[in-house]
């Protein structure tokens, strides 16, 4: 790395370390204001608020990056430009793609660490967190068992009915498993309790009662033990309420290939957020993208006027980061699209703002 770079990137990570401190004091103080009856309805100490809010640091980090990286690239390049160095390092022949390299390098580290928290760091920390909340904050207890009522789409067109589960997912009771003939019931069993033979990999019916509809007839039959091989697991059953913030990137990979097998509706906002587990760590790359060439060139209104300008477009990021999250986990728009899509707008922002100053 040259001395040029080594000096611009020591002002932007010097910047960024700080805007990010900053950034993070606030979002826990308005957070903190927003629970402090809470805390003082539960009698918590300061340890185990200040534990709390730990929970809450790497998802507050991965929020604020963006907005710091930006404000930093903004603030290092626009005071680069006002003190007149950027425009003599300009006349030594340093090209815009130049001067990019070592905010970029920085951005990249920033990235990294982004992507490790988000896979790792942020979901073991949100499951600490719902832990916490769930004792402290929690207004009915926690139930040993728990009614599901849950209705499952599984391959070869049939639904499986659950009435209640054990919190393992190994043992069920109230299932009725229906099977169709393109949109014709064929047939329907009914059993008073189900459990999974791990070994042979089955789930053995209790009390299994079967009607099968054909030819205008029913036919019935009873087993006091019925097999049945079926896509949907045990594991698959009890992470059914476990949420994604909850899981790393691996294990929402595996938990969502599970539930499509499974048959399992309903997963665009699960999608939503595996993509955004990783759009969100690029989005520092691609806002610094965006802030050093705007401040590239002095502009009427100084450094404040781009401050309020990089403010501006990090609310706008994060506003359009949560609609388009909302409009994928609803349907409205392609999971995949909706989590990627604020990051290849501002992308195009910034290679157009890019373009512009290097002409």
């Amino acid at each position: 790395m040259k001395i040029l770079d080594r000096y611009i990137f020591r002002q932007f990570a010097k910047t960024f370390l700080f805007t990010t401190a900053v950034f993070v004091c606030l979002f826990m103080l308005i957070n903190m204001v927003d629970r402090l009856d809470e805390f003082m309805d539960k009698k918590l100490n300061f340890g185990q608020i200040a534990s709390y809010y730990l929970f809450t640091l790497p998802s507050t980090l991965l929020a604020t990056s963006p907005l710091s990286a930006l404000l930093s690239s903004i603030v290092v390049a626009g005071r680069l430009s006002s003190s007149s160095e950027l425009p003599a390092i300009r006349s030594a022949g340093v090209s815009m793609r130049q001067l990019l390299y070592p905010f970029l390098f920085g951005g990249a580290l920033i990235c990294a660490f982004n992507i490790v928290n988000s896979s790792l760091l942020a979901p073991a920390a949100f499951n600490s967190k719902n832990s916490f909340e769930k004792k402290y904050f929690s207004k009915r207890p926690i139930l040993q068992h728990e009614i599901r009522n849950i209705h499952i789409l599984e391959p070869g067109n049939r639904i499986i009915s659950i009435s209640s589960s054990e919190l393992d997912g190994s043992s069920l009771s109230g299932v009725s498993i229906e099977e169709f003939n393109d949109s014709r019931l064929r047939s329907r069993t009914d059993a008073s309790s189900m459990h999974y033979d791990a070994t042979a990999g089955v789930w053995i019916m209790q009390d299994a009662s079967t009607r099968l509809f054909e030819g205008g007839t029913e036919q019935f039959s009873f087993m006091p033990l019925k097999s049945i091989r079926l896509a949907l697991t045990p594991h698959s059953l009890k992470e059914l309420d476990l949420q994604p913030d909850e899981m790393n990137l691996l294990r929402h990979y595996r938990y969502l290939s599970e539930k499509r097998a499974a048959g399992f509706a309903g997963l665009d906002n699960t999608v939503v957020k595996l993509h955004t587990k990783l759009s969100m760590p690029l989005a520092t790359l691609v806002v610094i993208l965006i802030g050093v060439p705007l401040s590239a060139k002095k502009k009427r209104g100084g450094l404040a006027g781009e401050i309020s300008i990089s403010l501006f477009a990090s609310f706008i990021f994060l506003g359009l980061q949560k609609t388009m999250s909302m409009a994928g986990s609803q349907g409205a728009l392609d999971p995949v699209l909706a989590a990627w899509l604020p990051d290849l707008l501002f992308l195009g922002v910034g290679w157009v703002i890019y373009k512009t100053s290097i002409d």
